[in-house]
C-alpha cells in the first residue's frame, strides 16, 4: 500500500511561486512541464520514501530526520511520519539553501 504525500502550507506555496515564476520568465507549457515532472517525484515518493537522501546541510549539523529528492535544480525536502510523506519544501537548489532550510525547517 502506497504512502501518502501530503503537502504542507508552505510547500504548496513553494510550487504556486514556481509555477508563476517559469510561467512569466519562461514559457507556461514549460511551467506545466516542470509541474508534471514535480508530481511525477511525488508519486515515486508515495512508493518509495525512503530513497531520498538527507540534505547535506542538515546532515553536517547531525540532523537526519528530513530527506531529499531532486528535480535539477530543484531540491524537494521531506519528512516520513508513519505512512505519510509531508513534503515541507520545494526549492530552487541554487538559492542558498542553508538560510532556507534553517528559516523553514528549524525555526518554524
Amino acid at each position: 500500500m502506497p504512502w501518502a504525500v501530503l503537502l504542507t502550507d508552505d510547500a504548496a506555496r513553494d510550487l504556486d511561486d514556481l509555477y508563476a515564476h517559469i510561467a512569466a520568465h519562461d514559457t507556461p507549457g514549460k511551467a506545466e512541464l516542470v509541474l508534471g515532472r514535480i508530481e511525477k517525484a511525488f508519486i515515486s515518493l508515495a512508493r518509495s520514501p525512503e530513497r531520498g537522501v538527507w540534505p547535506k546541510e542538515l546532515v553536517t549539523l547531525g540532523i537526519t530526520e528530513y530527506r531529499e529528492i531532486f528535480f535539477k535544480p530543484y531540491r524537494i525536502i521531506y519528512r516520513v511520519m508513519g505512512k505519510r510523506v509531508y513534503i515541507l519544501l520545494i526549492a530552487d537548489g541554487r538559492r542558498d539553501m542553508k538560510i532556507l532550510l534553517q528559516r523553514r525547517l528549524l525555526e518554524g
